[in-house]
């Protein structure tokens, strides 16, 4: 009688540490810090996604190959993946492919001036990773004629779509003029199918307010009614 012997291949991961997880040299203007932070704080607040995971980043690196540096774009979104809970560990400081098991869904970059290879060298790297929406948005038009430009991916290589809605992902893309921590810009802000603005959590919670008062004000001028009836809204 024959005999099989079974062989368990353990697969090491691969050793991190000499990756750069973080160099404290990134700079970035005032509308780019803001610009971030209005889509990342946005998608957290609103969780359009329902019940499914997500990570929504903004300056974190990306490592696609082990031996290849990192990319940083200013914000990312990845669907159906969660940060390991001990986000200090060398191998879970930045979002590492091979760990996390894929791409992002959409990565956003912003403009600032003609250095930033967002139509080049990055351009073909989120490619080669496999990003299915690359955004890229350019408030002084410095690289492109368009503001807001998006990109799909198809068999390997990015294509300007027409639409801003994003059906992988089922959200959207618009540029709004408006107020943001107290500054009147152009942002771009995520939407959902039929076009409406996602709300940050203060947007929120001013219509919450708003709603508040305004049913406050209908029942006063209703018990102001009743009493000018002879009626006590009290007694009611």
């Amino acid at each position: 009688m024959e005999t099989t012997t079974t062989v368990d291949f353990v697969i090491e991961p691969p050793n991190v540490e000499h990756l750069i997880t973080e160099d404290d040299t990134s700079v970035d203007n005032i509308f780019s810090e803001k610009q971030q932070r209005l889509l990342v704080d946005t998608l957290h607040s609103e969780k359009p996604f329902g019940d499914r995971p997500f990570v929504a980043s903004a300056n974190v690196g990306i490592y696609y190959a082990i031996n290849k540096p990192a990319v940083v774009p200013d914000v990312f979104v990845s669907l159906d993946v969660n940060y390991p809970p001990d986000i200090w560990e060398k191998a879970h400081r930045v979002y590492m492919l091979w760990q996390l098991g894929k791409p992002p869904d959409v990565v956003i970059e912003i403009v600032s001036n003609t250095v930033g290879h967002e139509g080049g060298r990055k351009f073909d790297i989120y490619a080669r990773m496999g990003v299915p929406y690359y955004v890229v948005l350019d408030p002084l038009q410095h690289i492109n004629k368009e503001k807001l430009n998006i990109y799909e991916l198809h068999v390997g290589e990015f294509y300007r779509k027409d639409t801003h809605f994003l059906e992988k992902v089922g959200i959207g893309l618009t540029l709004w003029e408006g107020q943001f921590e107290e500054r009147v810009e152009e942002w771009l802000r995520w939407t959902d199918a039929e076009g409406n603005l996602l709300m940050t959590g203060f947007e929120r919670a001013e219509q919450e307010k708003q709603r508040a008062e305004q049913e406050k004000l209908r029942a006063d001028k209703l018990a102001e009614k009743l009493r000018s009836l002879g009626i006590n809204p009290e007694d009611i």
